[in-house]
């Protein structure tokens, strides 16, 4: 992890609905879905499906995927990565679990090879 890299605490778990979505605003920036497909886990991935950026944060949570609203592309929330015979990648954010709260990591520098290898859930 970098320096300039800084864990922030954006809700309580029990803010995500189980088996659903909690949408955090970001501005200017794509927005982040925050996704609980079971009570102890959670998982980060930009708001929107690379098929045609639908909103995945109202897509249906089933086991460890969201299904996109749009057009029903399933994307696997640990990965970001659409299930075939799609072909695609939401951006994955790292997120942690930290007594009962969540907490995303914030990339002060965007790199691409490093987002990806540090990126996806720890429960």
């Amino acid at each position: 992890m970098r320096d300039a890299d800084t864990w922030v605490r954006v809700c309580a778990v029990d803010e995500i609905p189980l088996l659903g979505a909690r949408v955090l605003e970001c501005g200017g920036s794509d927005n982040i879905a925050l996704f609980r497909p079971a009570a102890d886990r959670v998982f980060a991935l930009t708001d929107r499906c690379p098929h045609k950026g639908g909103p995945l944060s109202q897509g249906i949570v089933s086991g460890d995927s969201v299904t996109c609203p749009l057009h029903g592309w399933n994307i696997a929330l640990d990965s970001g990565q659409a299930c075939a015979p799609d072909v695609g990648c939401a951006r994955r954010h790292a997120v942690q679990l930290r007594d009962g709260e969540v907490w995303l990591l914030l990339a002060q520098a965007a790199d691409p090879a490093t987002e990806t290898a540090t990126a996806g859930a720890i429960a």
